[in-house]
């Protein structure tokens, strides 16, 4: 009995069949040339985005084809250069496409996390090659935080509010290169809301630290909409209590009483500090309900009279205006002036600064280091808890009623 024919139907399965082997070993035989995995994902993609248009035009009467417009995404360790199709009425978006940006926007949020916990780009292209088994090459991995660079600018020059009543500022000093690896100062500014919870206002860089250096970027923050100040505490540099006035006139100016202990307890033989830094705590003394900065002058000063017969130093320091500054916390309630009289919740911010550029040895230019310190900033979800006690001031809380703290 002879055979029976294919059906129709039987030779278009055949044909297909045959169209799938031929295609799998055409596919298996790119991918063993050099990028032949990104060439055969950019193929497919696009082939897929076309197809897709093509329904998509079938049910849109009037609507037509209207060319292609270029797009990247990531591949394969690599950027893929894909040709993404348009409709003349703009009524199409591929969902490839769609799902690839989601996909690629949380590759990119993963690799910010680990950046700004202080990873180096090199070991968070070899975190993904662990995870997902692709190299990303240090080049690659800046280019994926091109995102966190553009969202840490635009914060770091977003609108502020009005008015803030404690402001802190303080620079930190970074390792950056150019021709030379070489200290650079970064100038951070943290405010206490009227709320009484914290944010970092700028971070901003100049090589040196220096009172115009500030009182630029005071000005700045006036343009971004700051303007006026309650308290401004910062450490003692030449000039700087002359630029905040300039720029903030009605603010009062604390000088950071830890920066001075450290540098007159550095300049004494070790067997007299102890000594000196008991003379120096009952000085800056931050309990006494009726203090006074006027009170807390004369006992600097008579600091000054005792040390001053062993070292002459003291004799030039006591009548030093700029040491009047040093009180200035003592003109507000006893119960939080140990939070106004240092600079140490900057000192603090730092300290978290320093622990993500612990891994780097220096950093390739001043807006890495911005960028870096900025994401830490955003990040920072202490702040956005109440500071207690603060709300006893009611010269600079003005909107918060003077009641207990919870």
């Amino acid at each position: 009995m002879a055979a029976s024919k294919p059906t129709k139907t039987q030779k278009h399965k055949k044909t297909m069949i045959v169209s799938k082997v031929l295609l799998k070993d055409l596919i298996a035989n790119h991918l063993t040339r050099e990028n032949g995995l990104n060439e055969v994902l950019e193929f497919t993609l696009n082939a897929m985005m076309t197809h897709e248009r093509s329904l998509h035009l079938e049910d849109a009467a009037g609507n037509k084809a209207n060319g292609y417009r270029p797009g990247r995404v990531y591949g394969h360790g690599k950027l893929l250069e894909l040709r993404i199709p348009r409709d003349r009425n703009g009524e199409f978006y591929p969902k490839v496409l769609a799902l690839l940006r989601s996909q690629q926007a949380e590759t990119d949020k993963l690799v910010s996390a680990l950046y700004g916990q202080g990873l180096t780009q090199s070991q968070v292209g070899d975190v993904f090659e662990r995870l997902y088994g692709r190299h990303y090459s240090s080049s690659q991995v800046g280019r994926m935080i091109d995102w966190m660079r553009e969202d840490v600018a635009e914060w770091n020059s977003r609108p502020l509010e009005a008015r803030y009543p404690i402001i802190f500022i303080d620079a930190l000093w970074v390792n950056v290169r150019r021709d030379s690896v070489k200290k650079e100062a970064f100038y951070v500014v943290l405010g206490v809301k009227e709320d009484r919870t914290r944010e970092v206002l700028a971070i901003s860089h100049q090589p040196e630290e220096s009172a115009t250096g500030w009182r630029m970027l005071l000005e700045e923050l006036r343009e971004r909409g700051v303007a006026s100040i309650g308290l401004i505490v910062a450490d003692g540099l030449t000039g700087l209590e002359d630029a905040v006035a300039r720029v903030y006139g009605t603010a009062d100016f604390q000088r950071c009483v830890t920066h001075v202990k450290r540098r007159l307890l550095a300049r004494v033989r070790s067997e007299d500090k102890p000594l000196l830094a008991e003379d120096l705590r009952q000085a800056f003394a931050t309990d006494h309900r009726e203090d006074s900065p006027e009170q807390g002058w004369q006992r600097w000063q008579s600091l000054c009279d005792k040390w001053r017969g062993k070292y002459r130093r003291f004799g030039r320091l006591k009548t030093d205006p700029l040491y009047r500054a040093c009180f200035t916390y003592l003109g507000y309630d006893y119960r939080m002036r140990n939070m106004i009289y240092t600079t140490n919740w900057i000192e603090r911010l730092h300290k978290d600064f320093r622990r993500v550029l612990k891994a780097r040895n220096s950093m390739p230019d001043e807006d890495s280091v911005i960028t870096l310190l900025g994401h830490v900033s955003m990040n920072k979800r202490a702040y956005q808890r109440k500071v207690p006690k603060l709300n006893y001031e009611e010269r600079l809380f003005k909107t918060t009623s003077h009641v207990k703290s919870s």
